[in-house]
């Protein structure tokens, strides 16, 4: 299936890329796009870099005392 690109800055690269390599434009667009895809996939989540960044926080401020329960929470709204 062809791909057709009509933009002359991704030309331009493509040129580039395709003399760098001494490959032709076709074979450059490739390995571009395989290096790309390969990096992506290896590349974190949103959800795993959220992970480690609240890991980071629980390491560098551990939790200090009793957790809030039910009661706790309660007491705060009690009027006194």
């Amino acid at each position: 299936m062809p791909l057709y690109v009509k933009d002359q800055e991704v030309d331009r690269l493509a040129e580039r890329l395709s003399t760098l390599r001494k490959v032709s434009k076709t074979e450059a667009v490739r390995q571009a796009l395989v290096h790309e895809l390969q990096r992506a996939e290896s590349e974190p989540t949103l959800v795993e870099k959220a992970k480690a960044f609240v890991r980071d926080l629980d390491a560098k401020y551990p939790k200090k005392g009793p957790p809030a329960d039910k009661a706790f929470i309660d007491s705060l709204y009690e009027d006194n």
